[in-house]
């Protein structure tokens, strides 16, 4: 089985997918460690080397290598727009798609930034200082991967509701009969 969680930045996936992944006893994936891997750069580079056509292209050339292998696994699935490349390929019924949300508010609170070399801090400070443009930012990005995950076909849409994130894999479990 394969289990793709899909969201917007800061939702929650690469948390919730990992531990989901280990109670379950199944690998784990993120898709941007894969892409940094694969393309041997980090996604500072990754994002400033082509357009989004392009880098969605990569991403689902990824998507496609993980879902080849044969072992159970859980992907964390970085929001992603072009989906032509890989849409086909995530149509079975071994393949569970889950969309994590959340509000505008909380996924503010759980926001991160990252370096050049892909370390992450927080600067509460800056961040609290541009809020607005940050609130903004999320609720585009809710709506329009919203869209997105609604053309690729998912069905199974999870609150996180600010819950800590083994109570998200609890409910995942139960909900999906895991």
């Amino acid at each position: 089985m394969k289990i793709l969680l899909f969201g917007v930045s800061n939702v929650g996936k690469s948390t919730v997918g990992r531990l989901l992944a280990e109670r379950l006893g199944f690998g784990f994936a993120d898709l941007d460690e894969e892409i940094k891997k694969d393309l041997e750069m980090s996604l500072e580079e990754f994002v400033h080397t082509a357009n989004l056509r392009w880098r969605d292209q990569k991403r689902g050339c990824i998507i496609k290598k993980v879902l080849k292998m044969e072992e159970d696994m859980v992907l964390a699935v970085t929001p992603i727009s072009y989906i032509d490349n890989f849409k086909t390929h995530i149509i079975d019924d071994d393949i569970l798609l889950i969309e994590l949300y959340d509000t505008p508010e909380n996924i503010f609170s759980r926001l991160v930034f990252s370096d050049e070399n892909d370390n992450i801090y927080t600067d509460d400070d800056y961040k609290n200082m541009h809020k607005e443009y940050y609130m903004k930012d999320i609720q585009a990005d809710l709506d329009w991967y919203g869209m997105v995950y609604v053309k690729l076909g998912i069905r199974n849409r999870l609150l996180v509701d600010n819950d800590p994130p083994e109570k998200v894999v609890d409910r995942i479990i139960t909900e999906y009969s895991l």
